[in-house]
């Protein structure tokens, strides 16, 4: 089982507002490689009730690198890849809306048009409710909720569960 588990956080009510990212990479069952970071978003802008969901805060990503200097580590950890996210649309729409505001092209990473959900799946087997904390607890996977690589971590966890 090969995949990437990916979670962004945002800093406002717009998908382009990426304020932290946390990539798993799984390969053969295994998870290989951990990548987080912060991200200055445009304008550093926030919204209070962002913040009060992940507490990333204007000051921490000041001086932090915006996604378009990020964006070739994501590719690297991405192309071409299976990915996985909790609540996948969400991700996918973050992903290709904020690559869209910095004028990069989506269709680059060569990855499927919808993603793998275990969001989905752990609804589908019955899971109420099948929020990443819910299935995180009842599967006994250590989560700091909103914390993006922590995150990303628990969803890979659970896809192998799956």
């Amino acid at each position: 089982m090969t995949f990437t588990a990916i979670d962004f956080e945002t800093a406002t009510g717009h998908f382009e507002s990426a304020c932290s990212v946390g990539i798993v990479t799984v390969q053969d069952g295994v998870i290989t490689e951990e990548f987080h970071t912060l991200i200055q978003p445009p304008n550093n802008e926030y919204w209070y009730r962002n913040i009060m969901v992940h507490n990333i805060k204007p000051v921490q990503t000041l001086h932090e690198r915006t996604f378009d200097a990020v964006f070739p580590e994501l590719r690297r950890r991405l192309t071409g890849r299976k990915i996985v996210a909790h609540n996948e649309s969400f991700d996918r729409n973050v992903l290709a809306k904020t690559m869209r505001y910095y004028g990069l092209y989506y269709d680059e990473l060569e990855i499927a048009e919808k993603w793998e959900c275990t969001a989905r799946i752990y609804r589908a087997k019955g899971y109420k409710p099948a929020n990443l904390k819910a299935c995180s607890l009842r599967n006994n996977i250590e989560l700091n909720h909103h914390e993006a690589l922590s995150d990303a971590r628990a969803c890979a966890r659970l896809y192998l569960l799956r």
